[in-house]
């Protein structure tokens, strides 16, 4: 399509404009279409954005957490937290260490055990709480030294459940993309619809035109501008619908988790802006193609 049938196709001309039915069931048909879809599309952009998010978080994080568990007979048990201790201080790329209480490790453990759960009478393992600094440790490094002076301490860098996390945090992120692609291919395809049973409605004022010398980028110019006006009306009127439900979302906590805190953040908020834009964008390619293949049809 060339600059020149772009500029002729989105110039306002009334007198054209008046091929295209103003209301009906097309009408009717785009505006609602544009709209649901816009509106569905706010949420899967604010669940992509969440996501990616959260799987930042999560990777970042966990990254920097380990945790040191020493099973040890109870008389060697502070001996050997305190040599953990020491060598996990000396140890390049380690920010923090801090050995749990026994009321930290009696709360950790009260949701399956309950509150009132006998910790000296039982073999509870210590646990070395670790924070890693930027670039990081080496941790098979750290592992055979722990192992050579520290026989019970088992070092726990959260690798098993930290990447299936961050994994399906990515795949959430990859599927709320996809879902918005396949909006855009819904809502072409409707509108495809709508410019089809609109031009066939017409095919006698068409045929008319013609007979006095319209083209048929004249005639096609009046179903784009009509059905692109229509698409981002409704787009428009489903953003907004959509930032207003998002609004809605209970804000991240960390009580909630993931289920929590999916509405956008900072200049995200601009985002669904460009949805209207872009519906108006499908519409406009959507309504040209099918203009052509119909007009080329009634030929």
């Amino acid at each position: 399509m060339s600059e020149g049938t772009i500029r002729t196709l989105i110039m306002v001309d009334k007198q054209a404009d008046r091929v295209v039915p103003p209301s009906g069931f097309t009408a009717q048909l785009t505006l609602f279409v544009s709209g649901a879809m816009a509106f569905l599309a706010v949420f899967a952009l604010a669940l992509s954005l969440a996501s990616g998010r959260l799987a930042d978080r999560w990777a970042s994080e966990l990254a920097r957490a380990a945790t040191l568990r020493i099973n040890a007979p109870g008389d060697q048990v502070a001996a050997q937290t305190k040599t953990a201790l020491t060598i996990l201080r000396q140890t390049p790329g380690v920010a923090e260490v801090r050995a749990l209480s026994r009321e930290e490790q009696a709360a950790l453990l009260a949701p399956w055990f309950g509150a009132d759960l006998p910790l000296d009478a039982l073999p509870v393992p210590q646990l070395i709480e670790i924070r890693g600094a930027e670039p990081g440790y080496d941790a098979q490094g750290l592992r055979l030294r722990l192992a050579a002076e520290v026989p019970g301490a088992v070092l726990d860098d959260h690798t098993r459940w930290r990447e299936p996390l961050v994994d399906a945090a990515n795949s959430l992120r990859r599927l709320a993309l996809v879902s918005i692609l396949l909006i855009g291919g819904a809502t072409a395809a409707m509108i495809t619809l709508a410019a089809n049973a609109a031009l066939a409605a017409n095919a006698q004022v068409v045929e008319v035109l013609r007979l006095v010398g319209a083209r048929d980028r004249y005639i096609a110019g009046a179903f784009v501008r009509r059905f692109t006006l229509r698409a981002l009306i409704g787009a428009a009127v489903g953003v907004v619908l959509g930032m207003a439900g998002v609004m809605l979302l209970p804000e991240a906590t960390d009580e909630g988790g993931f289920l929590t805190g999916l509405g956008f953040q900072g200049l995200g908020w601009l985002l669904p802006l460009v949805i209207p834009v872009l519906g108006a964008g499908v519409a406009f390619a959507a309504t040209w193609a099918a203009a052509r293949r119909t007009l080329k049809e009634l030929s």
